[in-house]
């Protein structure tokens, strides 16, 4: 290997291969680096070692000072050439030494994009703490982890740097851009926060990385995908400007693009960013909602009939995009967002796709795990989603549910652990906040519906089968699942104690609470009993009817006594605990129907046999147990191990709930318990009352809606016919105008028209109609001039009333009051009758205005005879005929409507009588009124009186004593003095 060999021809360029996927880049070298590469990898190791030490810091050195120094831009991108190839064996030597210089070239040399990239290349080198696989493959000594998060916090120190590399993000050339966007992801992989903070705080910082997603180089795009996976790790407020700057529109497109679950890891890393974008983040949350986003996620999970072979990169694929879907709808999110993405997915068909994924075959087995758990997630709380997934079938022959298939899994101990799992919580989540559904699940076990034949098997004889079998896991499994159906409904507590088993042919069945109790003094595994005491405690917590099941059962009570008195070890202290929960539960809600086991005999055999404050630690066993704690954060069981399987999250609720009321109960006397139950039954009757009043209330909204539905209905109907009345007016108003404009043409038809025959017919018609007419205006005359002199009488009774009224004005305080509403009422009867008179006087100029058109009527009749002896022609004859049937057609009708507005007068005129009749009445009162108010006046004079004697014969006897006594006169000046200053004030007022 001679070191004096010439380097070969520099080569430059670049080659895209593989939808820029992969790119194999050509530098422009250094004629030494050209030279090494030529090397075989052992030579180039051996040559490394030999510059390693004081020789390539002086290399190193002597590089910098060109680039620090030299005033040809061509020297200075040789140096930085240079110091990008040694940057990697080197990378503590170049970036102690030649860090601030490279962040010099990145701001003065800003035009030429070839010494920008070196730089860049030759930073990212320095900075990130991935080694290329040659260097692993060669045993090269690796650098320390923490390198590159030094040398981070030295570059972000000024953040100046940071927004200098934003700008060279946003250059177009490839060889600046894709440099800096690897660059900046290092530095957000080392120091995440800081960078972050400097990234949100730079104006448009992070809208300039979102541009990246929409470079039509897919290599650019795809490293933008993993930069902005590092920026929005655990920033909720990056999160949000990245997802309202379109951030789902673009990352959907890229799946679809790449062929959904089918692409490759560029769906992955959208995936990954998607998780970032949503997960506890409740406004991105509902943005993606509403943004009709959860609609695109359907063809995510439109799986093939042929599902063999799938690759590990769709897997994956899948994976993420099912942990998406839980994101959305996870039980930790606030409730009103995860109902109503839920109901989303139900309307978009999502949720009915993920039950034919879980109903396939040939699927994976991760994958069916994951699928169950997101179904489980979906239908959790909502009753929509759980009555659509009791309706889903298997594709088997006959036919059976899917919940019936799950548990078949569920109690089946060669299924994988971790899918028993998802089937139990999928279970949960089917029962959780459903009744209808729990009532399903308790009555396949109820004598009455189980299958007689015996084909099919239900969801109830699944759960007693796993209740009793030798698998400890099953047991534990079946327990909790029949316990989530009892979960907060006593109505099926008291009707599974109706349910019998038989244990074996010959003996007598045995009711299923008496089992449990039989199993569980066996001493069977410390999983199955604790199994069975969470199922025993949820059935009797507040039921009262099931502890007194359980206590007459006389070998039940001693049996937990004897559990409980034991010193045992660290393994039955949980069975310990257990017991003295049961124990406990078995004392609150007992309500002493049996005589033998009251609440204070349970108490006294405690304090006996156990001691109350060895009762009370033994009960807190359960809370302070680790496997206690992990089942309590979250509903879902997740395990280690079948071993760890001990506690199920809702019955960690029940113990949080009941383990404070039990420890008080213990030390309540007799008379408290006594006192507890008359307030017990107070609150009893008080949600009586309460739950009356809320059907009273419900029944009360319906009516209201009722009423609300038909004030709609005819308020429509309203404006309909309001609608119509405005038509027809209008249509009256061109009749009208049709009419005028018939009249006047009639005058010049009948000017250059004559007729003989036809035309006598016509006109004799006309003066037929017209004398009719000339008798109906004289009958409305008459019914005017009568209509006129009733109001008239009304008048002058009206104003009888109010003379009288107003004479009446001297009488009491409680009177006056009386009389200013009968005077309201008077003015407005008055105002009616203001209104009455404008109506007759709008009447009496219709029947003038009619008048004037008879008389014009008769002057043409007139002409019309005229016309006739002149003997004209009657070619129009025809023509005027029918227009003098339709102006008779029009006084006809418009002799109607005054018959109607006649029928309205009258009935105003009736009111105003009735009103006149009311006023009387209230005259006669006020009459009365003052009648008595004069004699109560007549008694109090004479009072008055009686008190004057009274009062001077008290005075003389006064004076005989010799007691000084003021005159009345000067009393009575005095009084006069106070009310003249009385009255001055009120003046001055």
């Amino acid at each position: 290997m001679g070191l004096g060999c010439r380097p070969g021809p520099w080569r430059a360029g670049w080659r895209l291969q593989g939808r820029a996927r992969s790119i194999q880049r050509w530098d422009i070298r250094h004629p030494t680096e050209t030279w090494l590469l030529g090397l075989r990898p052992a030579c180039r190791c051996r040559l490394a070692r030999l510059l390693s030490g004081p020789s390539a810091a002086r290399e190193i050195q002597k590089l910098c000072d060109r680039v620090a120094s030299s005033t040809l831009l061509d020297d200075r991108r040789d140096a930085v050439r240079a110091l990008k190839s040694l940057s990697k064996k080197y990378r503590l030597e170049v970036g102690i030494q030649a860090m601030e210089h490279l962040i010099r070239v990145l701001q003065t040399d800003r035009s030429d994009s070839e010494i920008i990239g070196y730089a860049l290349d030759t930073l990212y080198n320095v900075i990130s703490n991935d080694l290329e696989e040659e260097e692993q493959e060669e045993n090269v000594p690796k650098q320390v982890d923490d390198l590159g998060s030094q040398f981070t916090e030295i570059f972000i120190k000024q953040q100046e740097n940071v927004t200098l590399l934003l700008t060279l993000v946003e250059e177009f050339d490839f060889h600046v851009r894709w440099p800096g966007v690897k660059l900046l992801t290092s530095l957000l992989k080392q120091q995440g926060p800081q960078v972050q903070q400097i990234i949100l705080v730079s104006p448009m910082g992070v809208s300039r990385l979102m541009d990246l997603l929409a470079d039509s180089r897919e290599v650019i795009r795809n490293d933008g995908v993993l930069l902005l996976q590092q920026l929005t790790k655990s920033n909720a407020a990056i999160q949000k400007i990245v997802a309202f700057e379109n951030a789902f529109e673009r990352l959907l497109d890229i799946i679809t693009e790449e062929g959904n679950s089918d692409g490759g890891i560029v769906v992955e890393d959208c995936l990954l960013l998607l998780q970032n974008l949503l997960k506890n983040n409740n406004s991105n949350q509902n943005f993606f909602k509403e943004g009709s986003y959860i609609q695109r996620m359907k063809p995510w999970f439109e799986v093939g009939d042929d599902n063999c072979g799938w690759s590990a990169q769709k897997v994956t694929n899948l994976h993420l995009m099912l942990q998406l879907v839980r994101v959305l709808v996870s039980p930790t999110n606030p409730p009103g967002a995860t109902s109503s993405c839920q109901k989303a997915m139900f309307h978009c068909g999502l949720l009915q796709q993920l039950c034919t994924i879980l109903m396939a075959t040939g699927v994976p087995a991760d994958i069916l795990t994951e699928t169950i758990n997101t179904v489980s997630e979906v239908i959790r709380g909502c009753q929509m989603n759980q009555d659509y997934f009791a309706s889903v079938n298997a594709p088997s022959n006959p036919p059976r549910p899917a919940i019936v298939v799950l548990l078949m899994s569920m109690v089946n101990e060669r299924q994988p652990f971790v899918l028993r799992c998802a089937v139990l919580y999928c279970f949960q989540c089917f029962l959780y906040k459903n009744q209808k559904g729990q009532g399903e699940i308790v009555s396949t076990l109820l004598p009455s519906t189980i299958d007689a034949t015996g084909n099919s098997v239900s969801a109830g004889q699944l759960l007693c089968g796993g209740l009793f079998s030798t698998d400890s896991l099953s047991n534990w499994c079946a327990a909790v699942a029949l316990a989530h159906a009892l979960q907060e409904n006593a109505t099926l507590k008291e009707q599974l104690l109706r349910v019998q088993l038989a244990t074996s042919i010959g003996n007598p069945p045995v009711s299923l609470l008496q089992q449990c109790t039989n199993i569980l003094s066996q001493g069977s595994k410390v999983q199955t009993r604790v199994g069975l005491l969470m199922l025993l405690c949820t059935w009797l917590s507040n039921c009262s009817i099931a502890v007194t099941h359980f206590l007459h059962n006389p070998a039940n009570v001693p049996f937990l006594t004897g559990q409980i008195a034991e010193n045992l070890g660290e393994e039955e202290q949980l069975v310990q605990g257990l017991c003295a929960l049961l124990l406990g539960i078995s004392i609150y809600y007992n309500d002493n129907s049996l005589e033998n086991y009251r609440k204070e005999k349970l108490k006294q055999l405690i304090e006996k046999r156990i001691g109350r404050e060895n009762f009370i630690e033994k009960l807190g066993f359960i809370s302070k147990h680790e496997l206690y704690s992990r089942a309590a954060q979250k509903p879902q069981p997740s395990f280690s191990s079948p071993d760890h399987m001990m506690f199920d999250h809702e019955f960690t609720k029940l113990v949080k709930e009941l383990e404070g009321v039990i420890s008080k109960a213990i030390y309540k006397s007799s008379e408290e318990d006594k006192k507890e139950e008359e307030v017990k039954k107070t609150l009893e009757q008080h949600d009586n009352i309460v739950t009356h009043y809320k059907k009273v209330i419900r029944e009360q909204d319906q009516e209201l809606e009722e009423l609300k539905q038909r004030i709609n209905t005819l308020t429509s109907q309203n404006e309909q016919l309001q609608a119509t009345v405005t038509q027809q007016v209008s249509q009256i108003q061109q009749h009208k105008d049709q009419y005028n404009l018939l009249k006047v043409q009639l005058g010049k038809d009948t000017q250059h028209h004559n007729s003989h025959s036809d035309a006598l017919q016509v006109n004799g018609i006309q003066v037929e109609e017209v004398s009719k007419l000339k008798e109906e205006l004289e009958e409305w005359k008459n019914k005017h001039e009568l209509l006129q002199g009733q109001l008239r009488e009304k008048d002058s009774l009206i104003e009888k009333l109010t003379s009288a009224a107003v004479g009446m004005g001297t009488a009491e305080q409680s009177s006056q009051t009386s009389k200013s509403g009968g005077l309201e009422h008077n003015n407005d009867l008055q105002k009616e009758l203001e209104v009455l008179r404008s109506q007759v006087q709008l009447q009496s100029a219709e029947i003038f205005k009619l008048q004037m058109e008879n008389q014009k009527l008769q002057l043409t009749s007139t002409s019309a005879d005229a016309a006739v002896a002149d003997g004209a022609t009657a070619a129009n004859s025809p023509g005027l005929e029918g227009r003098l049937e339709q102006e008779i057609k029009d006084l006809k009708s418009e002799l109607k409507a005054l018959s109607e507005e006649k029928e309205s007068l009258k009935q105003h005129l009736d009111s105003s009588s009735s009103t006149v009749a009311i006023l009387q009445d209230e005259k006669s009162k006020l009459q009365r009124e003052v009648a008595e108010s004069k004699k109560e006046q007549d008694d109090l004079l004479v009072l008055l009186a009686d008190q004057d004697q009274k009062l001077s014969a008290l005075k003389v006897t006064l004076k005989d004593l010799g007691v000084p006594v003021e005159d009345e006169d000067d009393i009575e000046s005095g009084d006069q003095g106070d009310e003249d200053e009385d009255g001055d004030e009120e003046e001055q007022d």
